[in-house]
């Protein structure tokens, strides 16, 4: 069974933003005739890996709620220029809404088991998933999701 990482999506106000962002950095990428992967990278390199890598996501909270997920494509340790290990999460470039749920703010990544991670905002949301981010936002708030 799949394990999921959840992170704070620092910056982005909301799932747009992070998509605009992605979209900037694969066409820089392109531009300099780059390998145009989406990756996220990190200090720690997760010890479960394996359980990411068979069909987990990186789970992303944008102002205080857990709003999206990207599919983990690979783990990649590396050192850097300054002698410090890090980790490339590499990610799926397409971002997928999910129910909102709150999220208080942590440092770092947390593991986040299947049964606890949030539903896609897909077909079977009906009206839910034709609503602006913000207002799904600010009726999860009020407690009326």
């Amino acid at each position: 069974m799949a394990l999921h990482l959840l992170k704070l999506c620092v910056g982005a106000e909301s799932i747009r933003d992070l998509e605009d962002w992605i979209a900037m950095r694969l066409a820089e990428k392109r531009r300099v005739g780059g390998v145009a992967e989406q990756f996220h990278t990190t200090r720690m390199v997760p010890k479960r890996a394996e359980e990411l890598l068979d069909g987990g996501s990186l789970f992303w909270v944008i102002k205080g709620q857990i709003s999206a997920r990207q599919d983990l494509r690979d783990i990649r340790p590396f050192v850097d220029s300054e002698g410090i290990s890090r980790c490339h999460l590499v990610l799926e470039p397409t971002v997928v809404p999910v129910m909102p749920r709150p999220c208080r703010p942590f440092q770092g990544w947390r593991y986040l088991k299947p049964e606890e991670a949030p539903k896609d905002l897909g077909a079977g949301a009906g009206e839910l998933a034709e609503m602006p981010e913000e207002l799904r936002r600010e009726l999860r708030e009020l407690g009326l999701l």
